[in-house]
Formats: C-alpha cells, sequence, structure tokens
C-alpha cells in the first residue's frame, strides 16, 4: 500500500506504460497470447461465461492455468523475468524458447511444434480475435516486435492491477468471476453477478453476439484494466449490462475518473491513478463507488451479496 503523501507517480509498485512507448511489442505480444490463449481455449473444458478462455497472472507473468492432455496435464506459461516461453507437462517434460523479437507466424510455429513433441495436437481457428484488420498466425510476418523491458514493465503492472482487483472482489460473496486477462480484447478483468438474468446481449463490431450473449447471459458490474491502444492511454474501466438508467450520470470517485462516452463506461487512466497520493486507494474507491453505482440503481440485494 502506497503512503499518503507520497509524490506524483513516483510509487515503484506502478510503473509508468505509455501505450505509444511499447506499441509494437504490445501489438505482437497481444497476438503471442492469442496464439496461447486459443491453444487453452480449444483444450479445456467449457465454462460459463467463457471462463476457459483466459490466460491468469502468476508470480513470473501469464500463464494458461492447467491444460488437460490425456492422463497428463500441460501448462504454458509466459515468462517475462527470463523471457520464455514455457510449456510444462505433469509428468516432467518441459520445452520452452526464447521470447526473443520475431514473426508472430514464427512464434505459432514454434508453439505448434513443441505441442506436438508433447503429444498435443490442438486446432484452433488462426485468425485473430477482437480486432480490426487480423492478419491469420500463420501468416504475420508484420508484427514482430519484443522489447523485453517494456513486457515486463507491462506484466509488473497487471501484478499490482491483479492484487488489488482480487482485494475488492474479495468484498463480494456473491457470484464473481476470477480476475483473468482475456487475451482477445487483451484486458484484466474481474465481474460481480447480480444473479439475474440478463436480456440477450447484441454483441459488438469486433465480437459476434453467440459470444457477448454468452459472456452476459446474466447482470453484470465489471471491472478491470486496459493497456490501452494507439493514441489512448492506458485505464482502469468499469461498466454494468444491461446499464440501468441514470449509471452514466453517477458520481462517482475519485475526482479524475469519469463517463466516457466513446467506450460506454466510466473511465480513471492508468496515469491519473498513479499520480494520486495513494494510487492504490483511488482505485479501490474507483471500483468500489463505480460497482455501488450499478447495484444501486438496477437495485441489486447488496446486502446479501456483500462482506460487511
Amino acid at each position: 500500500m502506497t503512503a499518503a503523501g507520497a509524490s506524483a507517480g513516483s510509487d515503484p509498485d506502478w510503473p509508468a506504460l505509455a501505450y505509444d512507448d511499447w506499441a509494437d511489442t504490445a501489438a505482437t505480444l497481444h497476438m503471442w497470447t492469442q496464439i496461447v490463449g486459443k491453444v487453452r481455449m480449444v483444450m479445456t473444458p467449457p465454462v460459463n461465461h467463457w471462463w476457459h478462455v483466459p490466460l491468469y497472472v502468476s508470480a513470473r507473468g501469464l500463464t494458461t492455468s492447467p491444460i488437460p492432455l490425456g492422463g497428463r496435464t500441460l501448462e504454458i506459461i509466459f515468462d517475462f523475468l527470463d523471457h520464455r516461453l514455457r510449456l510444462t507437462c505433469s509428468d516432467g517434460r518441459e520445452e520452452s524458447f526464447a521470447l526473443a523479437p520475431m514473426s508472430v507466424a514464427e512464434f505459432y510455429r514454434r508453439v505448434m511444434a513443441i505441442l506436438a513433441q508433447l503429444g498435443a495436437h490442438p486446432h484452433i481457428w488462426t485468425t485473430p480475435c477482437e480486432v480490426e484488420d487480423p492478419i491469420p498466425f500463420e501468416t504475420d510476418e508484420t508484427h514482430r516486435a519484443y522489447d523485453a523491458a517494456a513486457a515486463q514493465r507491462f506484466w509488473r503492472v497487471l501484478v499490482q492491477a491483479d492484487r488489488a482487483m482480487k482485494a475488492f472482489r474479495a468484498r463480494y460473496l456473491g457470484k464473481a468471476s476470477p480476475v483473468h486477462f482475456f487475451w482477445g480484447s487483451f484486458d484484466l478483468a474481474e465481474t460481480r453477478f447480480s444473479g439475474r438474468r440478463a436480456p440477450a446481449h447484441p454483441g459488438s463490431p469486433l465480437a459476434p453476439a453467440s459470444v457477448s450473449v454468452e459472456a452476459y447471459s446474466h447482470e453484470v458490474s465489471s471491472c478491470g484494466f486496459w493497456p490501452g491502444a494507439p493514441g489512448v492511454a492506458a485505464m482502469f474501466y468499469a461498466y454494468a449490462y444491461p446499464e440501468p438508467a441514470g449509471f452514466r450520470d453517477a458520481a462517482v470517485r475519485p475526482s479524475d475518473a469519469h463517463w466516457d462516452a466513446t467506450f460506454g463506461e466510466f473511465v480513471l487512466t492508468y496515469e491519473a491513478m498513479r499520480a494520486a497520493p495513494d494510487p492504490e486507494a483511488a482505485l479501490m474507491d474507483f471500483l468500489q463507488s463505480t460497482y455501488e453505482a450499478a447495484a444501486d440503481l438496477a437495485q441489486w440485494p447488496r446486502k446479501e451479496l456483500e462482506r460487511s
């Protein structure tokens, strides 16, 4: 926890993360995580709301968690400390290769070759998800940047966001998702459920309605961290589905938080959070106040769903 009164942006736990400073690496890493994430998706039994799809923040990077592989389990880890992709089996077999500048096509070939050596032969859809103008993995020679320091800095931000969001999740007794990293949208997310069914979600321009209908089958209040995009700053976000009347006009905290009409959600930029006297307190205030706005306006039975 940051001590109150620390100078703006001085907390080493929350390093600077301007998207434009690592845009090429971010774009490449997005595609790499999609390849690994799709392997997990096709090899893992389906779970409600697509919870069998994401990756998870670990003590060394991002992990698939154990994946069934016959009588064994397989785990794939992006190790951002040693900068290696590790594929480990429960029978003790392990293969790895260095995370370094290489095309998405080369990364895809290496992953699939190692999986075959380990006895896994997943058939994945090789077109990237939730991106404009997608290039199939096996032909993508465009994305090939890897700045190790930038990738590690991104992971260190995820470590702190994951820790804070887990503390926020612990306040809730109702159904709640894990804190997980969705490789399609390239963000860390956590979702609370009221327990009530929701109207069918209409989908979005970058995701088919069938995906959204399952993800939002029940009423939610969701929050997360997104590292940004070209010209868009990294941010924490919060939204509700279905959006209750008056939600976008609700008073939320801290004062730097605001409703973003483009994204259709509340936003607290990462830099505004870092500049707060106590960054973590500012983040928790944002998560709590946006949830309260959603839950109160939608008349959730909060006494039954929250820890006192």
